[in-house]
């Protein structure tokens, strides 16, 4: 149950992000949690192929993921 709490809590900070990603046209989706506490996210629509894309996933998503999940190491993308 653990973990479908912890899962809940970062899809929470996704959504307070996503009305900004979704204006440029992308999205971002939950893959997993690591064990040693990295979330992967895959991106979504334009966010996939933006030259601006790691930068959104580190100063924008992870901070917001971090803010809201502080037991969060980090967060990757799985599609580079």
């Amino acid at each position: 149950m653990e973990n479908k709490e912890l899962y809940n809590r970062i899809e929470e900070a996704l959504n307070q992000i996503r009305p900004y990603l979704e204006a440029d046209g992308g999205n971002v989706s939950l893959v997993e949690v690591t064990s040693d506490s990295v979330v992967r996210l895959k991106l979504l629509g334009a966010c996939k192929t933006c030259s601006m894309s790691m930068m959104t996933l580190k100063a924008g998503i992870e901070e917001s993921i971090k803010r809201a999940v502080p037991e969060i190491k980090g967060v990757e993308s799985v599609n580079n």
